[in-house]
């Protein structure tokens, strides 16, 4: 359980870099490792003195300034009020396109998820949208989704929003919106660059020498462990309990 802690810590950490230059990120209501990685910016903003974070949990109580839900995150994403917000999907694509209602062809889908809801519109708006799916396999990482929830870039609809970067249990992704794809940053400690290869049915470009995802140092480790988890308890106790039992 240890090895699986360091690995959560890792992808914290690598969010919170991610996250670094915003004002407001706003993370839905089953994402506790996005959370942890925006609470975990807040606290290194405190700590470093840089201006506050302010870091909205759908479905908290203590971290959500909003009282009406979805709908005031939409007013605000309109508005131009929040930087950065997290998506994934039952299948991403090699150009950026999430689907998040089933495979098959539509409406006869094979298997059924539980549908876009706000997703394409709030990647338009999003200026900085983390998409984050801890498994990596084929069935995820797809050529060609079989139905765009969102899509990832759209030439005849003037927008603000799309992808930023895409985060795995294996590696992380820049998006490049002049080219309309994927570049492999970084590959996590465990893996390698041909695993992730053999692991995702897209194409997408890497460098020459793919580097080492840097894994958690030891003060970012004491702030996920005694500032980000506990505070986090509040919004998800099982995933805050299933840390906190792993030491």
């Amino acid at each position: 359980m240890s090895a699986e802690r360091d690995r959560r810590e890792l992808l914290i950490a690598t969010i919170a870099d991610l996250l670094d230059g915003i004002g407001h990120v706003a993370v839905g209501a089953s994402s506790p490792i996005p959370a942890a990685g925006a609470m975990l910016r807040r606290a290194r903003n405190q700590r470093e003195g840089k201006s506050p974070l302010r870091v909205t949990i759908l479905g908290s109580e203590r971290h959500n300034f909003f009282t009406n839900g979805g709908v005031e995150l939409f007013d605000c994403a309109a508005q131009g009020r929040v930087d950065a917000f997290f998506l994934g999907g039952g299948q991403i694509d090699g150009h950026g396109n999430i689907n998040l209602v089933g495979t098959g062809d539509y409406p006869a889908t094979d298997v059924r998820w539980p549908g876009s809801f706000g997703s394409a519109y709030l990647y338009h708006l999003v200026p900085r949208v983390i998409l984050f799916r801890e498994e990596h396999s084929p069935r995820v990482f797809v050529p060609r989704v079989d139905f765009i929830s969102a899509a990832a870039i759209t030439p005849e609809v003037s927008r603000r929003g799309g992808p930023y970067a895409l985060l795995t249990n294996m590696a992380l992704f820049d998006f490049e919106t002049a080219r309309g794809g994927f570049r492999l940053r970084s590959v996590h400690p465990g893996h390698g660059a041909d695993d992730v290869r053999a692991n995702t049915g897209f194409a997408y470009e890497e460098p020459e020498r793919v580097p080492a995802t840097p894994g958690a140092n030891a003060a970012t480790v004491a702030l996920i462990r005694e500032c980000v988890i506990p505070d986090l308890s509040e919004s998800y106790p099982e995933f805050a309990r299933g840390m906190t039992d792993a030491a």
